[in-house]
């Protein structure tokens, strides 16, 4: 079921020890300052800037940080980096796609550090559009498992306001709830969540595969390597697969 491997990743994200924390932060920052200057600083008239903003406090972010990576992304602060977003393709073993949202100032440094990850797990850097076609972009929203218990019978009320926001699929597994909707949706359904007074666990814009692959062990823990290797990169701001 689609949906397992990320949130499996993200737990184990929440189990590392805190020596990888100035990493995350570096990144939803990043996330911030491009957001801001697509889009504007003003959180309540940039949907995506609330969205960056939302991750970093939960992350715990400090203030200072989250002020200073806005006012670089609308040009208030004249030191740092210009940063480009690009996407990079590759397949892991057994053919596993590799989708890799990064955000970078030098395209040579990022390209040459990703080629290198992959080729010391066996995977292969690919061309644009040799696996992107396998995703869809959508909406995704986490809730805790606990959620559903803690709503009672005020689930069912939740799960009509979510079709009618725009909800495609409600997906429960050992680790949740995943919720998938159109981008232009997206801020619909978490209006509708914020009404019922329960916090989401994760929520944004990512690609989605639209079928998975069940690997074998051997080589289902060879694409975990190759995933948190990519992920832990400077440049790497997501990276998503089709593995089921």
């Amino acid at each position: 079921m689609s949906g397992h491997s990320k949130w499996s990743k993200i737990q184990h994200k929440k189990g590392k020890i805190d020596g990888a924390r100035s990493n995350l932060f570096t990144k939803l920052c990043k996330a911030i300052t491009i957001a801001a200057s697509h889009g504007g600083g003003d959180p309540d008239m940039n949907f995506s800037l609330r969205l960056a903003i939302d991750k970093a406090k939960i992350s715990n972010v400090p203030k200072d940080n989250i002020e200073k990576a806005i006012k670089r992304g609308i040009g208030e602060l004249a030191e740092g980096a210009v940063f480009e977003e690009i996407i990079y393709e590759g397949f892991g073993q057994g053919g596993i796609a590799f989708l890799i949202e990064a955000v970078t100032d030098n395209k040579n440094r990022a390209v040459s550090e990703i080629k290198h990850v992959f080729s010391k797990y066996e995977g292969s850097l690919g061309g644009p559009g040799c696996v992107q076609w396998q995703f869809d972009h959508m909406g995704v929203v986490r809730l805790g498992k606990d959620k559903k218990d803690m709503l009672g019978e005020k689930w069912s009320d939740l799960e009509l306001g979510l079709m009618d926001a725009g909800v495609d699929d409600i997906i429960e597994s050992e680790f949740g709830i995943e919720l998938h909707c159109a981008i232009d949706k997206l801020q619909t359904v978490l209006e509708v969540i914020k009404k019922f007074a329960i916090d989401t666990e994760d929520s944004g814009l990512e690609w989605v595969a639209k079928e998975t692959i069940t690997l074998e062990e051997n080589e289902s823990a060879s694409v975990a390597k190759l995933y948190d290797l990519l992920d832990e990169l400077d440049d790497v701001e997501a990276v998503y697969t089709n593995e089921a």
